[in-house]
């Protein structure tokens, strides 16, 4: 019984790593896609950050590339400590198995050496025989007879059953070992990485010096942006308001009912299953760039240099590099291609009854009345006087302005 329980008990040990491997690969193999992610943000950072150089020496553009790559630098560094995490939690569960290990090994040794002890005392064949044909009777001397060979062989399984604890045990050592030597490399590039984030916040807090010193100019630019973003608030609703209107007269001569709030599209029924479409889309939509970042979020934000200076986004800005194309984030159809002073070109994109706006266009791919599947063109990004490539992008459900960050997908 004993014997089964020690058999069982070592199976259990055995096995025991493999419950959580899977578990523990998944954690690993997403920590390493993080890691990759990362890597690809900082380069696309570097390089947004060296076209703008080209043009100024300091620019709210810099600005924001320095700050994206403190975040993703913080990234790095974070994941570097769920991976640390990760490995001393697999570095304990192995240390347990190893302590266990070890204990039964001794407990198997000193079974072992009654064994060989008590053989001892039987350990010629005259004694053997002595043994066997003591018996009283045909029958017990049969029963002596196997108790001598289940001996013989109890003490080989132990034999056998002591190597492969030994075996087991000299693995998880050099596991162990292993999940140590990755922990001291790990914790080498974490000191690393915190260093390089001192750094890049060094280069934030000089370049915010910088700009300091632009003061009046960095006014000026904020109130001309200012100006552009009531232009283009009122170019849209002056464009959803006729398009509701124009909706609303079509569904009448069609003999649609048109009851409800004049406030929304009374949409076809193909518009209508492109803005459910759509709208079961929310969190997956594709970017309306491939490359590039949010340098300024959706809703009201401090400016990053002019204290007691606020800023009101409508949409959200993708700084990007020079050239990158704009594209439909969705399938729909061109509602409006128009000129607004400070916003450049912009296309306007109809979903239904949902609005996509790119503003920012450097180049016009579209026309009017035309209709964009996924990932068509739109136009090309501009690029200004201080080298910065920025989007700006809006969403809108009938006349309510959305926060787009929640409808693209993560990045």
């Amino acid at each position: 019984m004993k014997a089964l329980y020690k058999s069982a008990f070592f199976l259990i040990i055995l096995l025991l790593p493999l419950v959580t491997q899977a578990q523990k690969q998944k954690s690993k193999a997403q920590l390493e896609k993080e890691k990759k992610e990362n890597l690809n943000r900082i380069k696309e950072a570097n390089r947004i950050l060296q076209q703008t150089k080209v043009q100024k020496e300091a620019s709210i553009g810099q600005l924001n590339a320095i700050q994206e790559k403190i975040a993703v630098q913080k990234g790095v560094i974070s994941t570097i400590s769920r991976e640390i995490q990760l490995l001393e939690s697999g570095m304990k569960e192995t240390e347990g198995i190893v302590g266990e290990l070890q204990a039964d090994l001794e407990s198997l040794k000193a079974e072992y050496a009654t064994m060989v002890y008590a053989a001892s005392k039987t350990a010629n064949s005259y004694n053997k025989l002595m043994f066997v044909f003591a018996a009283e009777s045909f029958n017990q001397m049969v029963r002596r007879f196997r108790y001598l060979q289940q001996y013989s062989e109890a003490r080989k399984k132990q034999v056998e059953q002591i190597n492969k604890v030994q075996v087991a045990l000299t693995g998880q050592l050099r596991t162990l070992e292993s999940q140590r030597e990755e922990k001291r490399g790990l914790l080498n590039k974490q000191v690393v990485e915190n260093k390089n984030l001192l750094s890049l916040r060094t280069q934030q807090d000089s370049m915010i010096q910088k700009l300091s010193k632009q003061e009046e100019q960095l006014k000026k630019e904020v109130a001309q942006r200012q100006q552009a973003v009531r232009k283009l608030d009122n170019l849209i609703a002056d464009i959803v308001k006729e398009e509701i209107a124009r909706a609303a007269r079509a569904a009448r001569e069609e003999g649609r009912a048109t009851s409800g709030s004049s406030n929304k599209i009374t949409l076809t029924p193909e518009a209508a299953l492109i803005s459910s479409s759509f709208a079961g889309n929310r969190g997956r939509l594709a970017w309306p760039v491939d490359r590039g970042f949010i340098s300024q979020k959706f809703g009201r934000h401090n400016h990053p240099v002019l204290k007691g200076v606020v800023i009101e986004n409508r949409g959200i800005d993708i700084q990007t590099s020079q050239g990158e194309p704009a594209r439909a984030i969705f399938e729909g159809k061109v509602l409006t291609v128009a000129s607004v002073p400070g916003m450049n070109n912009i296309v306007m994109v109809q979903h239904g009854e949902y609005f996509a706006v790119y503003a920012k266009l450097r180049t016009v791919n579209v026309k009017e009345g035309q209709v964009v599947k996924h990932k068509d063109v739109i136009g090309t990004v501009y690029t200004d006087a201080n080298g910065t490539t920025e989007l700006q992008f809006q969403l809108w459900k009938n006349n309510t302005n959305l926060n787009p960050e929640s409808w693209i997908r993560p990045k």
